[in-house]
C-alpha cells in the first residue's frame, strides 16, 4: 500500500498532470459520452443518408405512378389492359384459363402408426 500511495504522489507532483487529465477528460465527454458528441454526430449523418436515399426512392416511384396515371387519363386500351391483366376481366365472348407455376404439395404415403 505504501508502495501505491508513493507512486501517486509521484504522479501527483508533475506540473502538467492537470491538463493532461483535464484534456482526456474533455475528449472523452464530448467524443463519446455527451448527447451531442462526434458519434452521435456521425451516426446521425449516416442516418440522414439513408433517408435521403429513401427519399429518392419514393420521389422515383411517384414520378412513374404519375407517368401511368397520365397514360390512363388518355389512353382507353390501358384500362382495358389493366383490368385484363390484374382482375381478369373479360367480354362476353372470351374465355380466360389462370395457369399457375406453383408446385403441387406432396403428400407422404407412409402409413401412420
Amino acid at each position: 500500500m505504501k508502495k501505491v500511495k508513493s507512486i501517486l504522489l509521484r504522479i501527483m507532483r508533475i506540473p502538467a498532470l492537470k491538463y493532461v487529465v483535464v484534456t482526456v477528460l474533455a475528449v472523452v465527454l464530448i467524443g463519446f459520452v455527451d448527447d451531442n458528441s462526434v458519434w452521435h454526430h456521425i451516426r446521425n449523418k449516416q442516418y440522414i443518408s439513408e433517408l435521403e436515399d429513401e427519399i429518392q426512392k419514393y420521389e422515383e416511384l411517384n414520378q412513374s405512378n404519375q407517368d401511368r396515371i397520365r397514360e390512363l387519363d388518355g389512353n382507353p386500351k390501358a384500362i382495358e389492359k389493366i383490368a385484363r391483366e390484374r382482375y381478369f376481366m373479360k367480354t362476353d365472348e372470351e374465355d380466360i384459363f389462370v395457369l399457375s407455376d406453383d408446385q403441387p404439395k406432396e403428400v407422404n404415403d407412409a402409413p401412420a402408426q
